[in-house]
């Protein structure tokens, strides 16, 4: 459809952003509904440039702890999934539980979060991440197995695992369907600027949009609008949007607020008491094919009882910048990553950082690293770049083999609902100012975690932690490393009344009767996991419930 036609048509559905969510909600309507008019909008578009005036127009103002934002979000169809590792993990039923360090927070229920489950196979599909099993309990054939010799579980569980999509980016791999979906149209290149403001029955009737590159003006209307455009700007829609609200006494006090991400990094490592080869250290894969990994997690009753945050810690390399490993392959893949054009065609600019901590030294001693242990230092890397980018279902990430049984850990935790983390418009009504800090209970959770799987393991007998700071500096070390900003949620978070969030149950915006929120802004708890996959479930059930 010619762009000068959409104004003259009238959508069932007008979904504004083309990453993940925005796909799977487009695609699952339409098959469910084969005679209903779509119409997908996206900000970016093909031949764009590097850089966009949205991106421009954020000012971080944390810069410890948060991502520039050109590395926390992409610009053109596929979205996040452009630059995304394809981690795919389930939300937990803690994360559906109040909690005193919550202080009301939790404004979502395991109610729902039963009610997603039934989604979470059809999301698994669009995900390509083989079963939807999330338990290795739940997988014949690795069910009796363990981490590590003589781990057993109880308050500390080595199951739960992480799947792995090919990894999909979204917009390679489904932009066909969309272009082929005979009752879809795709607008790519246009900004949702204003919407109409609801009538007397609380129903918006229309959308402007604004050509990026003309600035020319469209409206769009629709019976139904799905805001899928990333917790940034979907946030900042609405902020501009007020007018969503006319029939609230005013818009909701926590759109904007209660901003979450998640404290992620190192602190320690682990040494494993048993055999080193009976260690599953790296990936495991499905009879599919598909790559599943372990992780470290602690049962909700511990949690709950502890008053502490959800927490996932696994297996890594030792800091790839420090030459002190004495790896050569890892040597060598820290100066491919530190490369500037090959290094960005490795990986996406966050997890480049995560490897190099964006620095560049000790170069000589990486090269003395790779001649000692040569060829093995380049034939191990080979082998490695070959699986992760020359297959058609690659190899993941890398995780190297330690003869000591001797593995860093990675902690990825939970933030709590913090009111002065928050997103809002700057003087100019356009731009975006985002707030965004670690509190002490962010902080304090992950150490009492770290003791809490030290004492776990040492009762086991299968091994201890060895940390990397002492005690005193661990807080001030954690503060310094963690870094998000992509895992962005909370903006306009799920409640049961307008007066504790933005939209409800069904992801309705309060106020209206046909404008929704299907961005991972709704999710009120952060949680331990990355929340790209269990959108798609929101997306799933967004479609069936607009059928």
């Amino acid at each position: 459809m010619n762009p000068e036609n959409i104004s003259q048509t009238n959508f069932d559905l007008c979904v504004i952003g083309g990453g993940p969510a925005g796909i799977i909600t487009v695609l699952e309507y339409s098959r469910l509904n084969p005679d209903k008019l779509v119409l997908l909008v996206e900000y970016g578009y093909p031949g764009q440039k590097s850089k966009n005036a949205l991106d421009d127009s954020i000012q971080i103002e944390n810069r410890i702890n948060h991502h520039d934002p050109y590395e926390c979000t992409n610009k053109g169809l596929g979205g996040s999934s452009l630059t995304w590792g394809g981690r795919c993990v389930m939300y937990d039923d803690v994360d559906f539980m109040d909690r005193p360090s919550m202080a009301g927070g939790c404004t979502w229920d395991i109610n729902l979060f039963n009610e997603l489950k039934a989604y979470v196979p059809t999301a698994a599909v669009y995900f390509e991440c083989g079963d939807p099993l999330f338990n290795l309990k739940d997988i014949a054939e690795f069910k009796d197995k363990k981490i590590a010799e003589n781990f057993k579980e109880g308050i500390v569980t080595d199951s739960t695992i992480e799947r792995w999509s090919m990894p999909t980016r979204f917009g390679q791999r489904y932009e066909k369907e969309l272009v082929g979906c005979p009752n879809l149209t795709l607008l790519q290149g246009y900004e949702a600027r204003d919407f109409a403001a609801p009538d007397k029955n609380n129903n918006v009737s229309s959308l402007t949009v604004r050509s990026v590159t003309g600035q020319t003006l469209l409206e769009v209307k629709a019976k139904h609008f799905v805001l899928a455009a990333g917790t940034q700007e979907s946030t900042r829609i609405l902020l501009r949007n007020t007018q969503l609200f006319n029939s609230l006494e005013k818009a909701p006090s926590s759109l904007g607020r209660y901003y979450q991400g998640h404290l992620s990094g190192k602190i320690a490592s682990v040494v494993f008491t048993g055999d080193p080869k009976k260690t599953e250290y790296g990936f495991l894969r499905n009879s599919d094919g598909t790559y599943i990994r372990r992780r470290f997690q602690f049962t909700s009753k511990y949690l709950v009882d502890n008053d502490l945050l959800n927490t996932a810690i696994w297996l890594d390399n030792p800091l790839y910048y420090n030459h002190k490993h004495k790896s050569g392959a890892m040597s060598f893949m820290y100066l491919a990553m530190i490369t500037p054009f090959l290094g960005k065609k490795l990986a996406p600019p966050a997890i480049a950082h995560s490897i190099t901590n964006g620095e560049v030294k000790n170069i000589r001693k990486h090269l003395w690293n790779i001649i000692k242990t040569f060829p093995g230092s380049i034939l191990k890397p080979a082998g490695i770049f070959y699986k992760r980018y020359c297959l058609k279902r690659k190899l993941p990430g890398v995780f190297l083999f330690s003869p000591k049984n001797d593995y860093a850990l990675h902690f990825h935790a939970e933030q709590i609902p913090c009111a002065e983390n928050r997103m809002e418009l700057g003087p100019d009504k356009e731009s975006l100012i985002i707030h965004y800090e670690l509190t002490d209970t962010d902080v304090n959770s992950v150490i009492k975690l770290h003791d809490t799987l030290d004492k776990w393991l040492r009762e086991c007998n299968s091994g201890k932690l060895h940390y990397w700071f002492e005690k005193d500096d661990l807080s001030d070390a954690i503060r310094r490393i963690s870094k998000d900003g992509i895992h962005q949620s909370g903006t306009t978070r799920i409640a049961d009344s307008p007066k504790d969030g933005v939209v409800d149950r069904d992801l309705r915006l309060w106020g209206t009767k046909n404008v929704f929120v299907c961005s991972s802004s709704v999710f009120p708890t952060s949680g331990q996991a990355n929340p790209t996959f269990f959108l798609g479930a929101f997306a799933v059930r967004l479609a069936n419930y607009l059928k």
